[in-house]
């Protein structure tokens, strides 16, 4: 399992729901804790590591040693928003691009965690921006599709040398094929919308 970069197919495929919480479901959430830790980030979205599940977690902290503060959203709906705030977002899909995104203030979600456990939040702040970035990810939204059009323009070149290596790695039959990718993206999606 890694972290897929821009623009790997998995990262603008829908992600399906979550239909069982088994094993091999809880093997995928740890390793992606472990991944998330490695590359300094605060959430990470399953579709991250191409896999299509409706599946996202999120430490604020950054931090490991605070597994206290780990938090995993199964089938997460944002049910609310108010209010709106606009700061500086990175992806870990996107290494070291940022740019400023406007995004509501204050949400509720609603999801399920590890347990089965439903539950609901309202949050507001990082957490709030954390759980609507993510919650993109999972429709196949990236935050470079919410910045101004003038934000746009500046992080074309960088955008564009994602794609150029993405494309050369291909060539290279380092990664597979856009097609290919996408048909294993269907086979996982298919298999009753989550790991067996």
């Amino acid at each position: 399992m890694q972290i897929v970069q821009y623009p790997h197919p998995a990262l603008r495929f829908k992600s399906v729901p979550i239909q069982e919480i088994s094993l091999e479901l809880r093997d995928i959430v740890r390793q992606m804790f472990e991944l998330m830790y490695a590359a300094e980030g605060i959430g990470l979205a399953a579709n991250q590591v191409a896999l299509p599940y409706r599946l996202f977690i999120l430490n604020l902290t950054g931090n490991k040693e605070e597994a206290d503060q780990e938090h995993v959203f199964i089938n997460p709906e944002i049910v609310k928003r108010k209010g709106t705030q606009e700061a500086e977002e990175g992806c870990l899909s996107f290494p070291k691009l940022y740019g400023k995104v406007r995004r509501a203030e204050e949400i509720v979600v609603e999801a399920f965690d590890l347990d089965g456990q439903g539950f609901e939040l309202t949050v507001d702040d990082l957490a709030s921006r954390a759980i609507q970035h993510e919650t993109d990810h999972l429709d196949g939204r990236l935050f470079i599709d919410r910045l101004s059009e003038a934000d746009q323009r500046e992080v074309q070149p960088k955008v564009k040398d994602f794609e150029t290596l993405f494309r050369r790695q291909q060539e290279l039959g380092v990664i597979g094929t856009d097609q290919q990718l996408e048909a294993e993206l269907r086979r996982l999606a298919n298999a009753q919308g989550a790991p067996a």
